[in-house]
């Protein structure tokens, strides 16, 4: 599976952006869509996801509420709609597909997310 994320930039806070991950090659093989984000010196964390059949998100506590995870089928993309956004959000962002038996093993290429105070 072969990921392409899109969308990143710089924001004042409140303000809203939209990222995108699109994928492409055995996407049969998926069984969700994650989304990640590694601020400076700061670990990876996981933001939110989806399953790729049945479109069940999930949700880290940090952005539940202000955070939206959607896809389109008919594109094989998927969507980090994220409102009322906050500096502690400036990280960059990757998109990762959950392959069955393997784990979040393929990774798109990651986009920074920054928001001004």
């Amino acid at each position: 599976v072969q990921l392409q994320a899109c969308g990143g930039g710089l924001v004042q806070a409140g303000g809203s952006l939209r990222l995108s991950c699109a994928a492409s090659g055995r996407t049969f093989s998926m069984e969700a869509m994650g989304w990640f984000r590694q601020a400076p010196g700061k670990e990876r964390e996981y933001v939110g996801g989806i399953s790729w059949s049945g479109g069940k998100t999930y949700y880290a506590d940090s952005v539940k509420g202000r955070f939206t995870v959607s896809k389109d089928n008919n594109k094989n993309t998927v969507y980090l709609q994220m409102n009322s956004l906050k500096p502690e959000d400036t990280a960059v962002y990757y998109c990762a597909a959950l392959i069955q038996s393997k784990g979040y093993d393929s990774w798109g290429q990651g986009t920074l997310v920054t928001v001004s105070s």
